[in-house]
């Protein structure tokens, strides 16, 4: 992801308000998330619909490789060659 502007993607929930529109296509045009602040907290996230699928794209990626890393250690893995053959055998069917 783009790293955040501080000057530009940093932004009082008032500000959004007034200028929704203009924001929304900031962040479309910038690919960069718009952090929405309230009483000077951090309060929301805005961001393009195609990075917002990319990250969750990402994340369901990391969690199957934590999966499989847990599977490993607990001596569920199997030898590449003994995968390789189990695959082969499947498509001579």
């Amino acid at each position: 992801m783009t790293q955040v502007s501080f000057v530009q993607d940093i932004q009082p929930l008032s500000a959004f308000r007034s200028n929704v529109t203009g924001f929304i296509k900031q962040v479309q045009m910038t690919q960069r998330p718009l952090v929405i602040t309230n009483h000077g907290r951090s309060a929301a996230v805005l961001l393009d619909v195609a990075k917002y699928d990319e990250l969750l794209e990402q994340l369901e990626l990391l969690q199957d490789v934590q999966t499989a890393e847990r599977q490993i250690a607990a001596g569920k893995g199997i030898a590449h060659d003994d995968a390789l053959k189990q695959v082969l055998a499947g498509i001579a069917l």
